[in-house]
């Protein structure tokens, strides 16, 4: 009489081997997907950092220049300190913010927008990617791109008296570092950096 052995399991737990592989394999593709696409965010974040930040720098570059227009010419230089009533110059952003966004690999959508943040003038810009979260097993990823927001503002930095007449000598403070404006026998090289009068920074 034959008999028979224990029996062989192998057959019956292959299968489930089997989907078990498959279903962790989905699931580190598809972890690699969401990586890729908060890659290509955290990229477009920063990219639109970047071109906030550069917008602002640059009007302020050119509020300094409009302060010593100001004060070569004799009109109330004092108003400049706060930023001008009418708002930011816009072109000259427009285009610091449109060459820090491709140097990201991204561009510039509708330009910069004017905005007030805390009392404080500044700029909204958005961007999108040039480049794509690329191919995975979600389907679309090859085309999506990422878009991002950032608004950054400028501060001013200095103090002086209210009733200080712009035609006088008036001494500033600029964050604890004295400036001495003398329209009357005005220098421009005088003025320190910008970055002394006004700061810039992004909003949070």
């Amino acid at each position: 009489m034959t008999t028979s052995g224990p029996l062989d399991d192998r057959g019956s737990t292959l299968p489930i081997y089997i989907w078990l592989t498959t279903i962790l394999l989905f699931a580190a593709l598809a972890f690699f997907a969401f990586a890729q696409a908060a890659f290509a965010r955290n990229g477009a974040q920063s990219a639109a950092d970047a071109a906030a930040l550069a917008a602002a720098q640059q009007a302020r570059d050119e509020l300094l220049l409009n302060l010593e227009d100001a004060i070569g010419a004799g009109d109330d230089w004092l108003v400049w300190l706060d930023l001008p009533e009418g708002g930011l110059p816009t072109q000259g952003p427009t285009a610091a913010a449109q060459e820090l966004a491709a140097e990201n690999d991204s561009t510039l959508q509708g330009g910069v927008v004017p905005t007030e943040v805390g009392g404080h003038l500044g700029f909204q810009v958005s961007v999108e990617t040039n480049y794509t979260v690329g191919d995975s097993v979600i389907p679309g990823t090859e085309a999506m791109t990422a878009q991002a927001d950032a608004v950054a503002v400028i501060k001013p930095r200095c103090e002086f008296d209210v009733d200080a007449d712009p035609a006088k000598p008036v001494e500033l403070v600029c964050e604890d570092e004295p400036v001495n404006i003398d329209p009357e026998d005005f220098n421009p090289a005088d003025l320190p950096d910008a970055s002394v009068m006004f700061s810039v920074r992004l909003a949070e």
